[in-house]
């Protein structure tokens, strides 16, 4: 098998960096390729050759800027199997989760924030003056400047090019920072860049860890005008006393301990379907994945029943095997984490229904990342299993009595991303998904997205909000410019 180089692209050519690093299959733990990390110097000519760009890409119109992005949006699906290649081996998921969400997404972002960029609207006012005449007042908006992006290993495609695309579509230029986990759909993308004839320095990659890496250098770097970053609620702490000195804007989305609330009136077998997708769904690595589901007592202990079942029944295996339902973990490293949420619940006195270990297969694939869909119950609220995010595929079930405990019970934590109610009473699913502290809020259904709508989380879960104007917000500054008539 041929070991893939995964390299820098800085101002338009690919580079080695001065060491390299390691990357494994979650699957059974090959070496599949060699990354070169950016050593300080290279995020600097990075910085520069973007700095160099922006004039004359921020000039461009609109129309030329958006056919550049749609041009990356074909290049993706052009290149479609080698980014569903690249996705699965870097995070082991099912074929049918990568080929359905996570390429299609990919191409999807630019084409979205390329339409966006294309309609956008100027705010804009007539207003009296003192003397009776009148003033035109608008808002004009100007590219933020060079954009450090920082992506998870989550959903590596998707989330870089939720980034990256409202960047470029609004006229800044970028350095990419994927996750030293999963580096291989940024050097694609690199590629298709290339390729679709980017101007030099208007995208760059930087491979790399966080401390004393790409991802330091990036965020303590003077002439970056604004980071935006997914990942963890920690990380999220450290870029923020790392760009603190430099006053530079800042968008994060970050972790959630996201809860469904189950009414005894709702559709029960659909109920129980969402919550096996919410919970499971890539091995429950993403970040709007439930860890904790509060059902109505009358329905409590079916319910319970239902999901284990669900549960024990999940196909686990090859991820290119398209009746897999759920793959591994996103590495070895990342199963230690997990494992050890599996026997702190244990210790804190959780029931275990469902899962709790580690399936074995006989094969190469017990050298890979995999652990079973779990369940618990039993659980006091103020365990650490309740509080903590665990990002796996995991979830606590207790019950509840009245709408006013689950929507206690629901915001009882310090994250704020996500919540899901299921009820068959549309008044009362607006009335709990709005008292809900969340950024989003699902009533009978989860995943479901419009790109047009704000995406993030206050408190432990992040700062801002994505999607539709909600980027313009952060990837622009605003001048107000007014005319006396």
């Amino acid at each position: 098998m041929t070991i893939r180089q995964l390299r820098n692209y800085i101002d338009g050519r690919f580079e080695d960096g001065a060491s390299t690093f390691d990357k494994h299959s979650p699957v059974d733990g090959r070496l599949i390729a060699q990354v070169h990390e950016a050593g300080r110097d290279q995020v600097d000519r990075a910085v520069a050759a973007a700095h160099r760009a922006l004039p004359a890409w921020a000039g461009l119109p609109v129309a030329a800027r958006t056919d550049h992005l749609l041009a990356l949006a074909d290049g993706i699906a052009r290149r479609f199997d080698d980014f569903l290649q690249a996705e699965i081996g870097d995070t082991g998921k099912p074929v049918g989760w990568a080929g359905k969400i996570d390429i299609p997404r990919g191409a999807a972002n630019f084409r979205a924030f390329a339409e966006l960029a294309r309609t956008l609207d100027m705010e804009s006012y007539m207003t009296d003056t003192p003397d009776g005449r009148q003033a035109l007042n608008y808002a004009y908006r100007k590219p933020l400047g060079v954009v450090g992006v920082i992506s998870p290993w989550n959903l590596p495609l998707l989330l870089l090019t939720w980034k990256v695309a409202p960047a470029l579509a609004f006229g800044n230029t970028v350095i990419m920072k994927p996750s030293e986990v999963t580096p291989s759909t940024a050097t694609l993308l690199a590629e298709v860049a290339h390729d679709a004839g980017l101007p030099a320095g208007v995208l760059n990659l930087a491979h790399g860890f966080g401390p004393n890496s790409a991802g330091e250098f990036m965020t303590t770097h003077p002439d970056i005008d604004g980071i935006t970053f997914t990942g963890e609620s920690a990380t999220g702490a450290a870029i923020m006393r790392a760009v603190a000195p430099g006053v530079k804007p800042v968008s994060f989305e970050l972790g959630g301990k996201n809860a469904a609330l189950v009414f005894a009136d709702a559709d029960f077998d659909a109920a129980v379907d969402g919550v096996t997708q919410s919970v499971f769904a890539n091995c429950g690595q993403v970040c709007l994945c439930t860890e904790r589901v509060y059902v109505e007592r009358p329905i409590y202990e079916r319910f319970v029943a239902a999901l284990a079942a669900r549960a024990e029944a999940l196909r686990i295996g090859w991820p290119m095997d398209p009746a897999t339902e759920m793959g591994p973990l996103v590495s070895r490293e990342h199963r230690e984490k997990v494992l050890s949420y599996f026997a702190l619940a244990r210790e804190e006195g959780a029931t275990v229904v469902a899962g709790g270990g580690v399936p074995v297969f006989d094969d190469a694939r017990d050298d890979g990342a995999y652990v079973q869909p779990t369940i618990w119950t039993g659980l006091p609220e103020t365990a650490r299993c309740i509080k903590e995010e665990v990002f796996g595929p995991v979830c606590h079930v207790a019950p509840f009595d009245t709408e006013e405990e689950a929507i206690r019970l629901a915001n009882d934590t310090r994250y704020g991303l996500a919540a899901a109610v299921w009820t068959q009473n549309l008044t009362r699913g607006h009335r709990v998904a709005q008292a809900m502290k969340v950024g989003l809020a699902w009533v009978n259904c989860w995943f479901l997205r419009d790109l047009r709508t704000p995406f993030g989380g206050s408190g432990l879960s992040g700062i801002g909000r994505e999607g539709g104007r909600h980027s313009l917000h952060f990837y622009t500054e605003p001048t107000n410019v007014c005319i006396k008539l």
